[in-house]
């Protein structure tokens, strides 16, 4: 008997043994299988399959050309019939969410103080207020025609507002032209035009030598100054508040010029200190000789040592012009005097004042300026503040320290390199140690890295390469800013967005010459939708990991995507896939690729295309 039982046990264990071999050899034929139906067995940038560690059944990823995935662009210009879109568990919002902005929306402003323009300050809604559905693009919209030639004209149907070019037709801001707006390049204090008044600046300092990188435009207006400066390697950051002057941001956007929602009220403008080496303003009706010449400190703030800070319009020129402003010669006197007493006490010096045009600079260290508070005894210079915090920080009547240097001859904080060598010179920041946790070696790594991932892109996206297919950039969580740099040379443009949670290297960015803004993603972006054609987010749900709702972010991805824009998200495998299943449920198509290491690399990337649809093509499917 106990033969038999010896004998039934080792029966039992060479089936088991049988049965495990046989599913493992099933495991691994399907496994093959799956590798041969998507390309056979060599290698492949666009096939992943992303192996369980608890499981035999492989999760196989189709390549972009198998799933359909289409990055061109198929509403360009005279589309009439649009396709049905594609059903999802999100609704569309209703039409006139159509240009919503969150944080900027015109009926939530109201309840706030209209004292020095706070009111239109960032005011995000609650998360009870948030909405749960997809903004539609209006009707008729079409995509925006490609740079260079969207500098100078857009479709009527994407920005549908006449009101800047009646109110502005005889300043040449913007006027209609059948289904087209145009943009004559002119402004209020540039008859001439926008190449003309630059040309002026340009005979004052020099805006031809690399020197001069990084602008930033306060009160833009639709951003002709930014947008003509382009051409001669200078990117500006200009902003101007979301009021009378209905959609002047979403215009610029639209012409393939960067550009935020923002005003100069209570709170610090959410850049770090010694960011740009110009600021401008041409009639942008900015106090700048109020408050305690709180927002020329400000500027002074966020311009680097040796930046210059131009002005023209009120009160400049006031001789000639105070009739047609309509102001007394008295008052505009008065307004020059305390403005010049302003930039004095901040120890810049004034340049030059030519017709229009007062031009001055700020010292390039501040050792004689802090010799002479014993005689300038206001504004003192601000003490244990950090410079660079701006974020819902309030502004302060302070003079912003710059780094202390040895001699009168250095420039505080490291001196910056001409363009375009600057962009990939080890920036001061780094060099000095200033940022906690960095290196050199890091940083040169990092950007090495950055080429070859933008190279890896481009074989994924072919249309990323492609000549005007994208312009308008999002880097939602930027580091050093590599992934722009990387893309340098290309006809686009990058916003560098860092994340008010995480690392500050914003500075760093400005410091190569790139631009960008710090930013909290559980809050909505100051910028209108239909923003941006390509959006980069790496590691960003990593990052906000249980700080807010993955939902939420993705729902304002959307928001400032173009129809038929392109997001690349790089993350964890399992964060990605939770992505994808928030994706499927969008107006979106996508898809989980292989990292540009290969497929045993747990980080993978996901790719995003927005469906093409509006508000009309939403109206007929109900």
């Amino acid at each position: 008997m106990a033969g038999m039982i010896k004998q039934f046990q080792r029966n039992i264990k060479r089936n088991n043994l049988l049965s495990i071999a046989f599913v493992a050899l099933l495991c691994s034929l399907s496994y093959f299988l799956g590798i041969w139906q998507h390309g056979g067995f060599s290698p492949s940038v666009t096939t992943t399959s992303v192996l369980s560690s608890t499981t035999c059944d492989p999760t196989t990823v189709s390549s972009s050309t198998a799933l359909g995935l289409d990055f061109a662009a198929h509403h360009a210009a005279n589309d009439s019939t649009f396709a049905s879109p594609p059903p999802s568990n999100f609704l569309a919002c209703d039409v006139k969410f159509s240009e919503y902005t969150p944080c900027e929306d015109v009926d939530r402003s109201l309840r706030f103080d209209r004292d020095r323009l706070i009111y239109r300050e960032r005011h995000c809604p609650e998360k009870r207020e948030l909405l749960k559905c997809l903004v539609p693009a209006p009707a008729g919209y079409r995509n925006p025609f490609p740079w260079p030639a969207s500098r100078d004209v857009a479709w009527f149907a994407n920005v549908p507002h006449k009101e800047l070019s009646v109110e502005k037709a005889v300043q040449n801001w913007i006027r209609v032209d059948g289904d087209k707006f145009r943009f004559p390049g002119g402004g209020t204090m540039f008859p001439r035009g926008a190449d003309a008044y630059i040309d002026d600046i340009d005979k004052l300092i020099s805006l031809h030598d690399g020197t001069i990188r990084t602008a930033l435009d306060t009160g833009c207006g639709v951003a002709s100054w930014g947008a003509y400066l382009l051409s001669r390697n200078i990117i500006t950051m200009s902003f101007a508040p979301r009021d009378t002057h209905e959609a002047q941001v979403q215009f610029a956007l639209e012409r393939g010029v960067p550009a935020m929602i923002g005003v100069l009220a209570s709170n610090r403008l959410p850049y770090p200190s010694r960011a740009f080496d110009m600021a401008h303003c041409s009639r942008c009706l900015i106090p700048w000789h109020l408050y305690d010449g709180l927002y020329l400190i400000e500027i002074d703030r966020v311009l680097r040592p040796g930046g210059y800070w131009i002005l023209s319009g009120p009160p400049i020129n006031w001789k000639r012009h105070w009739k047609g402003w309509q102001r007394t010669e008295e008052d505009l006197h008065n307004e020059q005097n305390q403005i010049e007493n302003v930039a004095k006490s901040l120890c810049w010096k004034k340049v030059r004042e030519n017709g229009d045009l007062a031009i001055w600079q700020k010292p390039t260290n501040h050792i004689h300026c802090k010799m002479n508070r014993k005689v300038i005894k206001s504004p003192q210079f601000c003490s244990a503040q950090n410079p660079d915090a701006a974020w819902y920080n309030k502004m302060e009547a302070c003079i912003t320290p710059l780094p202390d240097v040895a001699s009168i001859d250095q420039v505080a904080g490291g001196e910056l390199k001409r363009w375009p060598e600057r962009v990939t010179a080890i920036p001061p920041r780094i060099s000095s140690g200033s940022v906690e946790g960095v290196t050199i070696d890091m940083f040169l790594k990092d950007t090495e890295q950055w080429k070859s991932r933008v190279g890896y892109y481009k074989k994924l996206i072919s249309q990323l390469g492609q000549k005007g297919r994208y312009r308008n950039l999002l880097d939602m969580n930027a580091q050093f800013g590599g992934f722009a740099a990387a893309l340098i040379d290309d006809p686009v443009w990058v916003l560098n967005m860092v994340p008010t949670i995480g690392k500050d290297t914003l500075g760093v960015i400005y410091e190569r010459g790139l631009i960008g803004s710090y930013q909290d993603w559980c809050e909505a972006m100051s910028t209108y939708p239909r923003t941006y054609d390509l959006i980069h987010a790496d590691s960003l749900f990593t990052l906000y990991k249980d700080r807010c709702d993955m939902e939420d972010i993705l729902l304002e991805i959307d928001r400032i995507l173009r129809p038929e824009g392109s997001v690349i998200f790089r993350d964890d495998v399992d964060i990605l896939v939770k992505t994808k299943g928030i994706a499927d449920r969008m107006k979106w198509q996508s898809q989980i690729v292989d990292h540009e290491n290969g497929l045993h690399v747990r980080e993978k990337l996901l790719l995003v295309v927005k469906s093409y649809w509006t508000a009309e093509d939403q109206n007929q499917s109900q």
